[in-house]
């Protein structure tokens, strides 16, 4: 199990690299290359986009679409003129692709976004956009194929834990989660521990009033998975 540390991004000790500056946990590093290992026997190349990611850069994030500062899109891809929003609403616009700095399952090292690296020309820019991964697009393919492989259980582990839209996230196509490691630590972040992430971060937390106001329910919406993202057995 991870220590709180670990759970909420503050703590990469526990992680080893998988090519370039990606990490992820041990267990969950081997199950990804195998199933890269098949993925390249049926054609495709299952790449990185991101994988582990810290509390810092998370917060980098969250902080730069809060302030306009970086783009914030809606579901169909359009960019939304975030600061003309009220601060409430604001909040749930970065919330439906964004997770909150130490919420976020890139903390874990146990998911990581993925695209198809032999899907596209050289110098293409991956966006982890709706259109690539619908259909026509240049990763639905190598998404079909994955929907394949977890419908019989032969993704070594690997499941969508936003694959349908609950309310909270949105859909993300592109977002593994290692089952067997992940299922395990969903819930386990606490709004006392949060606090304590914030407290203690040299960088302000943009929008905290309003996301205390409302955490509980933050929580429940956009952090919590449940438990059928997955088959049972993991």
């Amino acid at each position: 199990m991870l220590t709180i540390e670990q759970l909420t991004g503050r703590d990469d000790t526990c992680l080893v690299p998988v090519g370039g500056n990606h990490r992820l946990q041990v267990d969950t590093a081997a199950a990804l290359a195998r199933l890269q290992a098949d993925a390249r026997e049926a054609g495709f190349e299952l790449a990185i986009a991101s994988s582990y990611r810290s509390f810092d850069r998370q917060r980098l994030i969250w902080n730069a679409k809060a302030t306009g500062e970086r783009v914030v899109h809606d579901d169909a891809g359009t960019p939304i003129e975030i600061l003309a929003l009220p601060e409430a609403q604001r909040l749930h616009a970065i919330l439906r692709f964004s997770a909150l700095p130490g919420t976020s399952r890139h903390h874990w090292g146990t998911d990581l976004d993925i695209y198809d690296a032999a899907a596209v020309p050289a110098g293409y820019a991956v966006q982890l956009t709706p259109a690539e991964v619908a259909t026509h697009g240049p990763f639905d393919a190598l998404h079909c194929w994955l929907d394949a492989r977890m419908a019989a259980n032969a993704s070594h582990g690997f499941f969508r834990p936003y694959a349908k839209d609950r309310g909270g996230v949105a859909p993300e196509r592109w977002h593994l989660s290692f089952a067997p490691l992940a299922r395990e630590l969903d819930g386990r972040v606490t709004a006392e521990a949060l606090y304590e992430c914030w407290d203690c971060d040299a960088e302000p937390l943009v929008l905290r009033r309003w996301v205390e106001a409302e955490l509980p329910a933050l929580l429940g919406r956009y952090v919590s998975v449940g438990k059928r993202w997955c088959p049972v057995g993991y």
